[in-house]
């Protein structure tokens, strides 16, 4: 049974001035997840959000995170988060050789551990981590920056992963999709196997939408 189609806001793309504005938005655009994309300068080349940040959005909101960890080492790490019964945590494939042990420290701080798939990393590689695994996240652009073109073979990817989950009986395993979900690819990709969408640049903070509006018209892709 297909799982419904979620949003998980990226909160790179809302305004840092007016931050308690656009988290009320998105509380009353119904949104379910707030995306905090943390990144190190090393893994990517960008630095984006902190725990510090965390901190903040957690002041003046309750909705559930979804934590996106494109760092090096992140077993070194977790523990800088505050991470809450109901979080998504989301590490890279490739940012460690402790894929599962730094999962199963996600699982024991209270998260719902997952695993980011960047372009070219295969879909096989969540072979022997389906048991310690609630979400997949697969890139449709290479990550470090909003507002990229999305990678040609992302559909592909997303149907062949949700393939590769529903076959081992990992049908309740979330499928994220994160990079360039504008109104149109978001229903390609829900078509693919997607359940759950980062908005963001591309299909949620719009300069030509207000956030509640751009938010309806994404659910109605998705539905």
């Amino acid at each position: 049974m297909k799982l419904r189609g979620k949003i998980s806001a990226s909160m790179m793309c809302a305004s840092l001035i007016d931050l308690k504005r656009d988290i009320h938005e998105l509380e009353k655009a119904g949104v379910d997840y707030l995306h905090i994309d943390i990144m190190d300068g090393v893994f990517v080349p960008n630095l984006m959000l902190s725990n510090t940040f965390i901190k903040a959005v957690r002041s003046v909101t309750d909705l559930p995170l979804d934590m996106h960890l494109m760092i090096v080492q992140p077993e070194n790490k977790i523990h800088w988060f505050d991470i809450r019964k109901g979080d998504y945590v989301s590490i890279h494939y490739e940012s460690t050789s402790n894929v599962l042990g730094t999962l199963q420290m996600i699982e024991e701080a209270g998260g719902n551990p997952g695993v980011a798939l960047s372009p070219a990393t295969p879909v096989e590689s969540l072979s022997y981590l389906l048991e310690n695994l609630k979400l997949v996240n697969i890139m449709a652009v290479n990550p470090g920056f909003a507002g990229r073109a999305m990678v040609p073979m992302t559909l592909k990817k997303i149907a062949d992963t949700r393939k590769f989950l529903d076959s081992h009986g990992r049908e309740n395993t979330v499928l994220e999709v994160d990079g360039n979900v504008t109104f149109e690819h978001a229903r390609l990709m829900r078509d693919a196997g997607a359940d759950m969408f980062v908005g963001g640049s591309s299909g949620l903070f719009l300069d030509e939408y207000p956030i509640g509006v751009a938010a309806k018209k994404l659910y109605d892709c998705i539905k």
